[in-house]
């Protein structure tokens, strides 16, 4: 397998490049539109060819770059059945699979962070899981806007990933103190917000945040529905 974590300073996003060796076949998690020239020198300079771009949920902070990528690429863009991206190609439920060669990601619907939030999850090694907004470093994702909801969030902390197994590896989606990656098994004992006995002691350090909205909120929500793109494209 090839795998590459890529970093957007503007935001502290990070998108994922996965791609199956023997079929050249590769997808994308979390593109963000600035760096679309970027991605298209990576995926030529790897010699592989971009089957999927995938969003775990509708962007507050960024710009996706999934139609972007659709018409630069041809390849299949993929949201969450709940998400309001309708012009994604392809909507996925819980426990669907994304076969992308010999890859196969699972698809884990996590509501919380946004009510259209999905993790995915790749049975490789120890396990890669891709979490989103809803599970980060010593964090989780926000619970204020996007039909956000605390309960649903500790349902899908405690109920959907913890289980997973302590050593599955967690790649967020967004760290802002810079690190890369942690596991369950590091959340589980270390996360605050993990520490927590029911959903209501959660919602009580999430309402506690006061966090002011993202700079680019009004812009990105918007956009993002339009898979990045201007109406009408």
């Amino acid at each position: 397998m090839i795998f590459r974590q890529l970093f957007d300073r503007e935001s502290s996003t990070y998108s994922y490049l996965l791609a199956d060796k023997n079929s050249a076949k590769a997808l994308l998690i979390d593109p963000v539109k600035e760096h679309l020239e970027y991605y298209l020198q990576l995926l030529d300079e790897l010699g592989l060819m971009l089957q999927y771009a995938i969003d775990t949920h509708v962007h507050a902070d960024h710009v996706t770059a999934l139609g972007a990528l659709r018409d630069r690429t041809g390849c299949q863009t993929i949201v969450g059945t709940h998400s309001t991206m309708h012009c994604a190609d392809r909507h996925i439920d819980d426990g669907e699979f994304i076969n992308c060669g010999n890859l196969a990601l699972t698809a884990i619907y996590t509501p919380g962070h946004t009510n259209d939030s999905y993790c995915f999850y790749l049975d490789e090694h120890d396990g890669y899981l891709f979490t989103g907004d809803t599970l980060l470093i010593r964090g989780t994702g926000r619970t204020d806007f996007q039909h956000g909801s605390s309960k649903d969030l500790y349902h899908s902390l405690f109920s959907k990933l913890l289980p997973l197994g302590d050593e599955v590896t967690v790649y967020p989606g967004h760290d802002y103190k810079g690190w890369t990656k942690t596991t369950i098994g590091e959340e589980r004992k270390h996360n605050p917000r993990l520490q927590v006995r029911d959903w209501q002691g959660l919602a009580a350090i999430l309402d506690n945040l006061k966090l002011a909205d993202p700079k680019l909120m009004d812009i990105a929500i918007p956009a993002n529905q339009s898979c990045g793109q201007p109406l009408g494209h």
